[in-house]
């Protein structure tokens, strides 16, 4: 039996367009044992002559992003040991007493701060870009194309981001120049006041009345420091005319001699106060003019004490300041004989015409009452 089923499942003959098991169906090509071997063959030789390309540019862009990071660390390296340099060497300054009125620590560490930043952020870019730029090249890429449009690009840019490029390289410069600083009161045109932080794009500044200023600085077109080198310290006293002017010489003199020996105007005056003469000469007042340099920021309270101790002093020595209590006349006016007599009347006169007009009327002749 088992051979009869056999024999007839063999003897089944198949249906009109069924493939066989063993036949690939149609339309699809026949691939022999010997196509696939030399397809086989031609893949590991296509393998086996460019496998030396493939290696030698992966190594190449292996070595061009080593290199790349590498010199891209030592330089950031070397940028902020050189700022910490700089930064100890400001403390130092700092602990002597000629550095405490000139360096200002916080100032030289942002000034510091910040050109190390900008010169990590172009040392980078440089680095990198000129990195992605060689392993473009190692891939047999046409550089040329790219390059054009970048620069188109980074003109349109240019053109579009103008202000933003004029701020940031004003503010580079203002930097590196140290123009002012953190503390310094400046005039920077816009706005007047004590800079808070300086940024390279914004100026931060701090007015009189506490307001706080932004300022581009693009638009800085010019910076009055008041707070670099040395003040002056200025003020004018204005007196009578009649005052003596050697005793209100002596008088201010002594003020700026006691001004100088006490504490703490001694440290702010850096040089002595002076009397440089009269300013100015009236019929009712003259003015004289007491100037001293001073370190920067100090002027206003050294001229706000000298003011002060100038009044002072010249109330103690009976010196009247134009303005302040009037002096009573010591001479007495000579009397006006005039001043007792009253205005003439224009009644006096009988031939005025108010006199004529006040005279009692006659009484008319006897032949016109009839």
């Amino acid at each position: 039996m088992t051979g009869f089923w056999s024999s007839t499942a063999l003897a089944v003959p198949r249906s009109a367009g069924t493939p066989s098991p063993s036949e690939p169906p149609s339309g699809t090509p026949v691939v022999t044992l010997d196509e696939a071997a030399e397809r086989a063959g031609n893949a590991a030789g296509w393998v086996e002559e460019n496998w030396s390309t493939w290696l030698n540019t992966g190594l190449r862009i292996l070595l061009i992003l080593v290199v790349a990071l590498v010199l891209r660390m030592l330089v950031r390296r070397a940028l902020t040991k050189l700022i910490e340099r700089m930064n100890r060497s400001a403390q130092a300054v700092e602990g002597t007493t000629l550095g405490g009125l000139l360096v200002n620590a916080e100032r030289r560490r942002q000034r510091s701060e910040a050109i190390g930043s900008v010169l990590r952020s172009i040392s980078s870019f440089l680095i990198l870009g000129t990195a992605g730029l060689m392993i473009l090249g190692a891939f047999k890429i046409n550089l040329a194309p790219l390059l054009a449009s970048a620069g188109v690009a980074g003109v349109a840019i240019g053109f579009g981001a103008r202000n933003l490029v004029t701020d940031f390289l004003s503010g580079v410069f203002m930097i590196m120049e140290d123009q002012y600083g953190v503390g310094d009161t400046v005039d920077a045109g816009v706005a007047t006041g004590e800079v808070v932080e300086v940024g390279l794009r914004v100026t931060k500044l701090r007015g009189d009345d506490g307001e706080v200023w932004y300022v581009r600085n693009g638009e800085i077109k010019r910076i009055g420091n008041l707070s670099q080198g040395w003040a002056t310290a200025t003020v004018d006293v204005t007196v009578r005319p009649t005052e003596d002017m050697d005793r209100v010489r002596s008088v201010i003199g002594g003020v700026a001699e006691e001004l100088a020996k006490a504490e703490p105007w001694n440290e702010q005056l850096w040089g002595p106060v002076e009397t440089l003469g009269l300013t100015e000469v009236l019929l009712d007042s003259m003015t004289i003019r007491v100037a001293g340099r001073t370190m920067p920021g100090k002027a206003l309270s050294v001229e706000r004490e000298l003011r002060w101790r100038i009044k002072r002093a010249f109330d103690a020595a009976g010196i009247r300041i134009v303005g302040g209590i009037p002096v009573p006349e010591t001479e007495s006016a000579a009397a006006d004989p005039s001043a007792s007599m009253a205005a003439p009347s224009a009644l006096a006169s009988p031939t005025s015409p108010q006199s004529l007009a006040t005279a009692p009327i006659p009484p008319a002749p006897p032949n016109l009452q009839k």
